[in-house]
């Protein structure tokens, strides 16, 4: 039997052996997974509908109601469960998205004009034609504020999507996708802060422009300390809260505020790691444990800053947003009474019929619609791998409105009637752009239409 070379710690051999070690390494792959973040969010919304319609119904509604606060003396704060999620998690749901906005600015499709004008203008089309759509259909009625429902892409679902059509789909539309939902969630965040904000309180949102300036003075000035901008950076989403303005705006401005760019070069890693290497060499054959401890430290604080915040930031907070709070979104807002009559009910409505054709119809019609008018007027051309069928597929796909939609809906509507009715149009609309998208897609002749060379 051959035996682990002594020169590595019995340690280090248990370490690489250990279940847990392998187990922790395959894990990393499935929380980076598109395809498991989007089934989670699917099975959240499906355990909330069952619950919703099952015996233990009034169960459900329960908790989504439960009030869960604090109180400081005189002084008393309390939420239910559904307003925590949404307006106190969610925050970091779209902190994480304005991390991807920042992301494709600087180094993705969106951070070069010529590349950026295909998805900006597909974009823009498959917001104002779902928009118009719900509006033509709900104008002069109380719920004609809610155009803006069907105006979003829910990227986790979509991208979800497209990951299980593996090898048969070109990388370039993936990344065609991903560039149509950050303009989408620029537009979606604009409608969120310019038309569904209440009783604005300039006071306090006089004061959270100036904590907000001072989290840019910070960075001016070099400050480092991540726990001195998650700090202060609370202080600036209670008082956007207070202000009438949706705190979740707060996240997204935060998210685009972290610098995308290391401290260190990799060439400084590499002149500034060697030397650090020798000195724990040395301080292993000394048997000094204290300076190894202080050498390690100076390597770790060496090896952060190399990487830039945004990257550490999306790697650490993304899987809590993917596997926890999406989740838990789908769970306090999918649950919905789906009775055969109140399906029927419920989609003869103004504002389900408005959503589903905004959704199934308005967004492929804009996405379509929207590149060949640019195509035509030269104003930008089709990524040479994707043909006609799928921009076409891409469009419907963009029709997956879940998470913004749902977000949207509870800002306009609450949580009465109109709210079912908005729910349920959601939930079909974006099960048939799911499905019609994917089946589109997926028998798509892998080929560039003649059209996309004009």
């Amino acid at each position: 039997m051959n035996t682990p070379s002594r020169t590595r710690g019995s340690h280090d051999v248990r370490a690489e052996l250990a279940p847990v070690s392998r187990l922790l390494l395959s894990a990393q792959s499935i929380i980076h997974s598109e395809v498991v973040a989007g089934g989670s969010l699917f099975v959240a919304a499906i355990i909330a509908l069952f619950w919703a319609n099952s015996p233990w119904q009034e169960s459900y509604y329960t908790m989504v109601s439960i009030p869960v606060g604090f109180s400081f003396g005189s002084f008393s704060f309390a939420l239910d469960l559904r307003h925590w999620v949404n307006d106190g998690l969610m925050v970091i749901f779209f902190f994480v998205v304005g991390l991807e906005i920042k992301r494709e600015f600087v180094h993705g499709e969106l951070a070069e004009w010529p590349s950026a004008v295909f998805p900006v203008g597909t974009a823009i089309g498959g917001m104002i034609i779902p928009a118009l759509l719900y509006w033509a259909v709900n104008r002069q009625r109380e719920t004609a504020a809610g155009w803006g429902v069907p105006i979003p892409t829910d990227i986790a679902f979509a991208l979800g999507v497209l990951a299980l059509l593996g090898n048969r789909i070109p990388m370039q539309l993936r990344i065609a996708l991903l560039a149509l939902a950050v303009v989408d969630d620029i537009g979606a965040i604009l409608v969120i802060a310019l038309f569904y904000a209440s009783n604005v309180s300039w006071m306090a949102l006089a004061f959270a422009l100036a904590i907000l300036a001072i989290i840019v003075g910070m960075r001016w000035i070099g400050v480092r300390t991540v726990a001195l901008y998650v700090s202060v950076g609370t202080i600036f989403w209670l008082a956007v809260q207070l202000s009438g303005v949706h705190a979740t705006i707060a996240g997204v401005i935060l998210g685009a505020l972290t610098p995308a760019s290391a401290w260190f070069s990799h060439p400084t890693f590499t002149d500034r790691i060697e030397p650090l290497l020798r000195r724990f060499k040395t301080t292993q054959r000394q048997a000094d444990p204290e300076s190894a401890k202080a050498v390690l430290g100076q390597i770790e604080t060496l090896t952060q800053e190399t990487e830039p915040v945004l990257d550490r930031l999306q790697r650490i907070v993304s899987p809590w947003v993917n596997f926890g709070i999406l989740p838990l979104f789908a769970l306090v807002n999918s649950g919905v009474t789906l009775s055969t009559e109140h399906i029927q009910e419920a989609l003869s409505s103004p504002v389900a019929q408005g959503i589903v054709l905004g959704l199934c119809v308005g967004k492929p019609l804009g996405v379509l619609g929207s590149s060949w008018l640019m195509v035509q007027l030269n104003i930008a051309r089709v990524p040479a791998a994707l043909s006609w069928t799928h921009l076409w597929g891409l469009g419907i796909l963009a029709g997956i409105g879940f998470t913004v939609s749902l977000f949207i809906t509870g800002l306009v509507f609450g949580s009465g009637e109109y709210a079912e009715q908005a729910k349920i149009g959601i939930l079909t609309a974006s099960l048939v752009a799911a499905t019609i998208g994917s089946l589109l897609l997926y028998f798509a002749d892998g080929r560039r239409g003649k059209e996309g060379t004009t």
